[in-house]
């Protein structure tokens, strides 16, 4: 027996030097932490939430935007005062309007072009200005707030409000100022609530939770360094992402890591061999796992979309803090802690866990007794989901961009109540100095344009306001602006022409960035499991999964959240998520069958039980990936809910059925065929459906020392 155990177990680390390790470890991320600590807060000052920071980097607004940006009076800040009075407003309204208009202009230098004039509606209830306004290097959260001071000060019955581009900005601006610590909050209630369910501990959460912590410091402090040595875009949109995504995947590795040191500490007494044998039992799922996100998150560096080219970068360094700390830091503090952090639950050295009597054994026989039935009847199910797909509400328009109405989109709809026949925001025309004078005569000749003036004029540019009869992004001024984007000479941008180009872009972006996440998961997967058959059923699943979730979330954005469409980055970014998330649930279980496969054992055998073993933790792993992009939905940003809710939604479908049922179906149904072209696929396996593998013997304590 003691030969035998020589043979087979891991070299077991002696107390001496080894034991210092651990303490270095900790040692060492002290340092890092102290470091990263002094960096992480300065990400949200280098946020960049401006409509430029989002748009195509090479798009006919961009392009516009940039050029304004070097006008007389730098990025003017469009704005629109609106006053409003039921049933009329009356000369003391007209005249407080003029002055506080007036001590607006006092105190923001407009740009230059014509003074402010008041256009009132028909009805005589709504006062309009459109102003400007000179920036001077300010940001509209600056500016806006000043001004809505000098508005705040009406008589009652007249509702006075900020919109326009400004106002719209400065909002959005003022939503992604909160982001980052409502969802560090929610984040960490949400994991400390599921990590004391799964481990029953008053002790044991409490390390996952702290080591998530310091891997969200360390890559914000990260993610900064980027932005300041390469200059990469940085928005409240990637910022609020990088956060769940930490703490989701970070957690997962760490229940994976803890399930796997559970086990070993039944067989090894002393808890540095039972941690060195589970890192490397568990560890090439885990740095797989990790690698198909990263490639997966990297590939949107394709993408056209400053915001989208942007989160692949800032997303592949958060997941590769997060295995950082959970392969270092996570492991040095449960061995220096030993046993007793499993108090009440401690694993008791040579015990053998009980098999075949939970839920997941019962699947797993119930998955080998049928498993055609089971594959046909589950990817029948995801079909009819994913054909939903097809129906997907229409863009998300600006307007429609927040859950609960901010003060600019109010104003808005009061402007478009007040004048239906025309645009409250101008449609910015540029053309060189001197062809400015025959574009402004062909702009305003344009069908669609109820009237243009020149404005600005500097750097050989001269910019053109022109003002649509139709609404703000509606079907009729998508049609002007193509119109004008035909007349010679005439560059087209604007808050509408933007949407447009976003819309384009993203569009261009699913063409080139979906096939390169299918191709470098694949290759991964390849790389990891040695087949070809067995990634390409992973990756067909997690496709067909983000489908589903798609097109089931557009249903319910519709017709249960009651949003107006589906944000234009929507359908990528969740794609990109499900694909290199998703498919670390298969990763972990068919990892499993093929350490138990190397053993000699029949697939038909290796993949209900693998599935028993790994079951409960890819569970865990699974709603708490799930909970923490739910915290997404918390935010009033309607892009943030969509991508929050149809993440989970996925990743709770990958879990419970695709892992559980489909891809174990598939491993039974082709038994050895499944790691095909590999050496596994020639090499017959022994057991037989209905038999459980034989439980390697728990050696005594002798044999562990």
């Amino acid at each position: 027996m003691e030969t035998l155990a020589k043979e087979e177990a891991p070299p077991v680390p002696r107390r001496g030097r080894w034991w210092a390790v651990p303490w270095a470890v900790v040692g060492g991320w002290l340092l890092v932490v102290l470091v990263a600590g002094m960096f992480a807060a300065k990400l949200g000052d280098v946020q960049r939430n401006e409509a430029v920071d989002y748009l195509p980097a090479n798009a006919e607004s961009t392009q516009v935007a940039k050029v304004q940006a070097g006008l007389p009076g730098g990025d003017a800040m469009d704005v629109q005062l609106v006053y409003h009075r039921d049933g009329g407003l009356t000369a003391a309204d007209r005249e407080l309007a003029a002055g506080q208009v007036a001590e607006v202009a006092g105190r923001h230098a407009l740009v230059a072009g014509p003074a402010p004039v008041a256009q009132e509606s028909v009805d005589h209830a709504t006062l309009r200005y459109a102003l400007s306004i000179d920036r001077r290097g300010a940001e509209p959260d600056e500016i806006v707030p000043d001004i809505r001071k000098v508005l705040d000060r009406h008589p009652d019955g007249l509702t006075v409000r900020l919109g326009g581009p400004g106002g719209i900005t400065a909002d959005m601006q003022e939503v992604f100022a909160s982001i980052d610590g409502t969802l560090l909050l929610a984040s960490v209630l949400v994991v400390a609530v599921l990590l004391m369910l799964t481990y029953r501990s008053p002790y044991l959460w409490v390390v996952p939770l702290v080591c998530a912590g310091v891997a969200v410091a360390v890559a914000s402090a990260t993610v900064y360094g980027l932005v300041k040595v390469f200059g990469i875009t940085v928005t409240g949109q990637s910022s609020g992402v990088l956060t769940v995504l930490v703490f989701g995947a970070g957690t997962d590795y760490a229940l994976l890591l803890v399930a796997r040191y559970r086990e070993e500490l039944r067989v090894h007494e002393r808890p540095l061999s039972a941690m060195v044998a589970a890192l490397r039992g568990c560890g090439p799922a885990v740095v797989a796992s990790c690698g198909t996100v990263v490639v997966g998150l990297l590939c949107l560096t394709a993408a056209d979309l400053n915001s989208s080219r942007g989160m692949g970068p800032v997303g592949a360094v958060g997941v590769v803090c997060a295995l950082a700390v959970m392969t270092t830091l996570l492991p040095a503090v449960l061995v220096l802690l030993g046993r007793r952090v499993f108090w009440p639950f401690v694993p008791a050295f040579g015990s053998v866990p009980k098999r075949g009597r939970g839920a997941y054994a019962r699947i797993g026989a119930g998955v080998s007794r049928r498993p055609i039935a089971v594959l046909v009847a589950g990817v029948v199910l995801l079909g009819a989901g994913a054909l939903t797909a097809f129906a997907l509400p229409g863009p998300l328009r600006q307007s429609d961009g927040f859950t609960a109405k901010p003060e600019s989109i109010a104003a808005q709809e009061t402007l478009s109540a007040a004048f239906p026949e025309q645009s409250g925001a101008p449609i910015s025309v540029l053309a060189r100095t001197e062809r400015a004078s025959a574009v402004l005569g062909a702009v305003s000749a344009t069908a669609g344009i109820e009237h243009a003036r020149q404005a600005r004029t500097g750097g050989g540019w001269t910019e053109i306001l022109a003002f649509a009869k139709d609404r703000p992004e509606s079907t009729g001024e998508h049609a002007t602006i193509e119109r004008l984007r035909a007349v010679p000479d005439a560059r087209v941008g604007g808050p509408t022409a933007q949407q447009m180009d976003t819309s384009h872009t993203t569009a261009r972006d699913r063409r080139v960035v979906v096939p390169l996440v299918l191709l470098a998961v694949l290759l991964v997967l390849i790389v990891l499991l040695r087949s070809l058959v067995a990634p390409l059923i992973l990756v067909l699943a997690v496709g067909l999964v983000w489908a589903a979730s798609l097109g089931v979330g557009g249903l319910i954005f519709e017709h249960g959240f009651g949003y107006a469409g589906v944000d234009a980055q929507t359908p990528l970014l969740t794609f990109v998520f499900l694909v290199a998330l998703g498919v670390d649930y298969g990763i972990f279980l068919m990892h499993r069958v093929r350490e138990m496969a190397l053993r000699g054992e029949s697939v038909r055998v290796a993949a209900p039980a693998a599935l028993e073993t790994t079951g409960g933790v890819i569970a865990s792993a699974g709603f708490v990936l799930a909970a923490t992009f739910s915290v997404l939905m918390l935010l009033p940003l309607v892009s943030l809910v969509e991508l929050g809710f149809v993440v989970a939604m996925g990743v709770l479908i990958d879990t419970f059925l695709v892992r559980t049922f489909l891809v174990t179906a598939a491993s039974v149904a082709l038994d050895r065929r499944i790691w095909w072209p590999g050496p596994l696929s020639r090499r017959p396996g022994v057991g037989a459906v209905g038999t459980r593998p034989v439980e390697p013997p728990v050696p005594s304590r002798k044999m562990a020392v």
